[in-house]
């Protein structure tokens, strides 16, 4: 059967008229093919936001996975606004993150930065897993460029992290996006751009908080140990901290206490 066709009856028969037994039955399906499966509730207001369902269908991500961390990019990058500073972002991919960034940018003076060496990852470490593969995630510059046209104060750094850092190294930033999925670049980025970070200032990490990225989510939080700050992970994946704000320690792992 077609899928949609698929969808169109199951909607008919389940979510018009009950939508938890709909979402009971989602949630089966979901724990049948992927263990812990648990499913969002569908009534969210920006599920339905027609300006952001527009980024996410500009670049292909209306249907992923990456959804709930855009939007959360796009609501904590708020917090940045009015603190001084550049915005950085490494691991680009295809300009997804950076868009969101510069986007926010807009009516400011603010520089953005795009690190990436736009040829996938490098090689994995002993403490990132298996998931990850040399030349997994590789995006063009050009491609990139292009997402990012209608923006005028952004500055592409290519080369693997952390060779280009030195091109910033006298400047403060207000807004630091990190998704390099693996330990050894994570740990440059936050030892690079941490006492770089103005008051207030936000950094985000993508990778924070996943099993794919156990390297990632280690070094974080091994950096930030003697340190006030630590990262609130959220609940689609990712974590943040505001840089000067103190934060209450979470469980053994980032986990419930």
């Amino acid at each position: 059967m077609n899928p949609s066709v698929f969808a169109g009856l199951f909607y008919k028969a389940y979510v018009r008229r009950d939508v938890d037994a709909a979402l009971r039955l989602i949630d089966r399906i979901g724990r049948a093919v992927i263990r812990n499966f648990r499913s969002p509730w569908p009534q969210q207001d920006w599920w339905h936001d027609e300006a952001f369902n527009a980024y996410l269908g500009r670049f292909g991500e209306l249907e992923g996975h990456n959804m709930e961390r855009r939007w959360m990019v796009y609501q904590l990058g708020r917090l940045a606004r009015d603190v001084p500073g550049d915005t950085a972002e490494c691991g680009v991919f295809h300009g997804a993150g950076s868009y969101l960034m510069c986007a926010g940018n807009r009516g400011t003076n603010k520089t953005h930065h795009a690190f990436d060496s736009f040829e996938g990852l490098s090689t994995p470490g002993p403490d990132d897993g298996s998931f990850w593969s040399k030349g997994d995630m590789a995006a063009a510059l050009d491609g990139v460029m292009r997402a990012l046209a209608e923006f005028d104060s952004v500055k592409y750094h290519r080369g693997w992290i952390p060779e280009r850092f030195p091109d910033v190294e006298s400047l403060k930033f207000s807004f630091v996006h990190v998704d390099v999925d693996l330990e050894q670049p994570t740990r440059d980025s936050i030892e690079f751009f941490y006492p770089r970070l103005s008051e207030g200032a936000l950094f985000v990490c993508d990778d924070y908080g996943f099993s794919t990225c156990p390297g990632a989510t280690r070094t974080i939080d091994q950096f930030l140990e003697d340190k006030a700050e630590k990262m609130i992970a959220l609940s689609a994946g990712g974590g943040f901290f505001l840089k000067g704000r103190s934060v209450a320690p979470a469980g053994p792992g980032g986990t419930f206490r």
